[in-house]
């Protein structure tokens, strides 16, 4: 009786063992905890409870695109971050980047037909698009010495049923940001094609250093109908405010068309609430206040990652921002293998590479979120277990 777009629920054996342990109490180092308010950052509270406390929220104001002062934030928010002015009559609110998604797809997918998306990445979109009657196919980004794209890959799934090019940038969890001249040869692989972009940036404020060869923000690019995603779970530490955003451009004519449509599509679910809408420029203060710790706390974590790897048989993948790190194991084992050995012998929970769709094994993927202690204690097990296991 129920929905075949719903994915299977039955659960894996790696959930099953860490169930098992959480209900025994076990002491875990958990090395895939990505919520930021659970890792010991520091939070203005009666700022943000008095930001969220307006009394002006008493009052229903529906506005399918969002409050005015919301959409100026988030505007400030581009021109302060990135020095990109973007015009907020081409913003649209909504209550995450997920919900964001699922307005885009009803925007340009019929059911059937199908969007590209990168190989590996979060495991999100296989969902939403399933959800949606949409088909997700994806493109891989190969990794020699760095990740990249390769233009000729996304061309050879193109074809008359492909609606969107999803891009993330930094993506999660390589941490690569889409290059320029990989942008340009998406621009002339698209140019006359009825294809849009899906650029999602929720963690554009998390490069480890800077590179005049990558793309800041794909915001205000007009070669192409372009679609920004991003909010303040990532940039701000605010994932429970629930506060999203859309930012269009592309070419007058199509902008136009997807501008009323959008409308559309947001009118009929109004899902911000007004407290938050009316918090939203004192909230982006966090921006600067929260983020910058969760600069400092990702680079640390890098860093002692690299510390932790050199000399050893774990490889730390070259990655330039977000807020997750790469670890390539020996193939002497399986990734389910070595994910499970860690988890029961050590008690270290990790991610294995195949929940990021990664082709091949043998990967980890760790939180570079992670309080400074567990992250080393952590990566120090882990080493330590690969050693033990390759000799």
């Amino acid at each position: 009786m129920f929905s075949a777009r719903l994915p299977p629920l039955e659960p894996n054996r790696i959930s099953l063992l860490l169930d098992r342990l959480r209900a025994e109490e076990a002491p875990l180092t958990d090395l895939t905890e990505s919520n930021p308010t659970l890792v010991g950052l520091r939070y203005p509270a009666e700022g943000i409870l008095q930001a969220l406390g307006d009394p002006r929220a008493l009052i229903y104001r529906p506005s399918s695109r969002g409050a005015e002062e919301a959409l100026e934030a988030v505007a400030a928010y581009y021109q302060r971050r990135f020095a990109v002015d973007v015009d907020t009559s081409k913003i649209w609110l909504t209550a995450s980047t997920s919900e964001s998604y699922s307005w885009l797809f009803k925007l340009l997918c019929n059911a059937g037909e199908k969007v590209l998306v990168p190989r590996p990445s979060y495991p999100l979109f296989e969902h939403l698009c399933q959800l949606e009657g949409v088909r997700a196919e994806a493109y891989p980004l190969r990794y020699h010495s760095g990740w990249y794209l390769d233009p000729a890959e996304l061309r050879a799934r193109l074809d008359a049923d492909t609606r969107a090019i999803v891009l993330v940038s930094p993506n999660n969890p390589t941490g690569s940001f889409v290059k320029k001249s990989e942008l340009q040869g998406i621009v002339d692989l698209c140019r006359g094609r009825e294809v849009a972009l899906i650029c999602d940036e929720v963690f554009a404020d998390y490069a480890f250093g800077p590179d005049p060869a990558r793309v800041a923000t794909n915001a205000g690019n007009e070669q192409l109908l372009t679609f920004v995603l991003s909010g303040l779970s990532k940039p701000a530490g605010l994932p429970q405010v629930k506060l999203g955003w859309i930012c269009a451009s592309g070419p007058a004519r199509i902008l136009a068309q997807a501008e009323q449509r959008l409308d559309l599509i947001a009118d009929t679910y109004l899902s911000v609430s007004s407290a938050v809408q009316l918090a939203a420029p004192r909230l982006f203060d966090l921006v600067d206040e929260v983020g910058g710790q969760i600069r400092e706390r990702t680079r640390q974590n890098r860093a002692a990652a690299k510390s932790a790897v050199r000399g050893s048989a774990v490889q730390l993948l070259d990655g330039e921002g977000g807020w997750s790190a790469v670890l390539r194991l020996p193939r002497t084992r399986s990734e389910e293998e070595w994910v499970m050995e860690l988890l029961e012998k050590d008690h270290v929970v990790v991610h294995p590479g195949f929940f990021f769709d990664f082709e091949e094994e043998a990967y980890l993927v760790v939180s570079l979120l992670c309080a400074e202690s567990d992250f080393a204690a952590g990566l120090q097990k882990i080493v330590a277990r690969v050693e033990r296991g390759t000799t």
